[in-house]
């Protein structure tokens, strides 16, 4: 059924905060099979013109998932089936590099909603934009993701 989501657009929620531990970089690269030493080694990460061991690009998935709003909530806030609902375009925008050590904190809002009906259904499809700022106030990361709602 169609509904009134873009009423959505704009809306904010609440900021999280994540501490970015080497524990959990390497937990992550260990679950996605990546074994680029950047991620793990500290020497090879600054002979690669590096900081300090750096994330890999999906690490965003990591801040969200422990530090922010779980999947029920985010359905609950933007009135969405839960059952309904399916991932659709991921991208991410990194500006800064993010090291262990770094206090990263994201802020969430919808930036584009939109009903889409067809004869068989339909979907409604909402962009949610999370911009991640460090502890020095730097932008390090914007993600955008899309998220359906079939109907």
């Amino acid at each position: 059924m169609t509904k009134d989501i873009e009423k959505f657009i704009g809306q904010e929620f609440e900021p999280y905060t994540f501490q970015v531990e080497q524990g959990k970089i390497k937990e992550f690269v260990q679950a996605i099979g990546d074994g680029n030493p950047i991620y793990t080694d500290r020497e090879q990460a600054v002979a690669a013109g590096f900081r300090d061991v750096t994330v890999p690009p999906t690490f965003a998935t990591v801040i969200d998932l422990w530090g922010g709003r779980d999947f029920f909530q985010i359905c609950e806030a933007l009135e969405l089936n839960p059952l309904k609902v399916l991932h659709g375009e991921q991208e991410y925008e990194y500006l800064v590099e993010i090291n262990p050590g770094d206090e990263i904190t994201a802020r969430s809002k919808v930036t584009h909603a939109v009903s889409k009906p067809s004869s068989s259904g339909g979907m409604n499809l909402l962009t949610m934009e999370t911009v991640y700022t460090n502890q020095r106030g730097e932008t390090v990361l914007i993600a955008r993701s899309t998220v359906i709602e079939r109907f």
